[in-house]
């Protein structure tokens, strides 16, 4: 059954791109292999983010890797790539017959160009009282990670925020609380993800998964 599924989402994930053109991105990640660093098995205009067939997992992935009881498809959101282009999103959760996640189906289009355009006629038809939209200065879009390790970086990045206090002053209820937040967030799926963050926060491997533990 998966294989007549996979069919019939590469033939979805064409008709899509076909239909909306150049800009918009269609990829099909594979959740079976739980190898997110080659998840991506069918992808259409992969220039869009720089990716292609055998590339790395997208935050979607290590959602539905690690949080597949709680999973909802989440639909027209907005993302930034790493060059700054703006993707209007859409993530599909494809389960199997038992209910487990088994594909997903993500729609990446790059409006960047459209939001130009949307700007220029805005600054003739607007007036100084006009509200701001969702992708003005009220909300920042999310950040669409180009590869695995940027990914890794970023999550990291997002621990230290969350605790709010520098490495070298955190306590050691600090880094659990932030080494919480990486696990929860999926950064351990990535492969040797715990030698970097060990590293990153100045504890043994034996500490990092102590610090796992704690929080199970």
């Amino acid at each position: 059954m998966s294989i007549n599924i996979l069919k019939r989402l590469k033939q979805i994930a064409y008709g899509i791109a076909a239909q909306f053109g150049d800009n918009c991105e269609v990829v099909v990640h594979d959740l079976s292999r739980r190898n997110i660093n080659n998840s991506v098995i069918y992808i259409v205009n992969g220039h869009v983010t720089g990716r292609e067939v055998g590339s790395g997992a997208s935050p979607a992935v290590l959602e539905g890797l690690k949080h597949a009881e709680t999973l909802k498809d989440e639909y027209a959101y907005i993302t930034r790539t790493d060059n700054s282009r703006i993707l209007k999103c859409t993530t599909i959760y494809i389960k199997d017959d038992e209910g487990n996640p088994r594909y997903v189906l993500g729609i990446n289009h790059d409006i960047t160009n459209l939001l130009a355009f949307e700007g220029a006629i805005k600054s003739l038809t607007g007036s100084p009282s006009s509200e701001e939209t969702d992708l003005g200065s009220k909300k920042q879009p999310k950040h669409l990670p180009h590869d695995v390790n940027a990914m890794l970086d970023e999550l990291i990045e997002q621990s230290v925020e969350i605790v709010g206090v520098p490495v070298p002053f955190m306590t050691k209820q600090d880094k659990i609380k932030a080494i919480n937040y990486l696990n929860e967030a999926g950064a351990f799926l990535i492969t040797k993800s715990g030698d970097k963050v060990a590293k990153y926060f100045g504890i043994s491997k034996y500490t990092l998964y102590s610090y796992v533990d704690i929080n199970k």
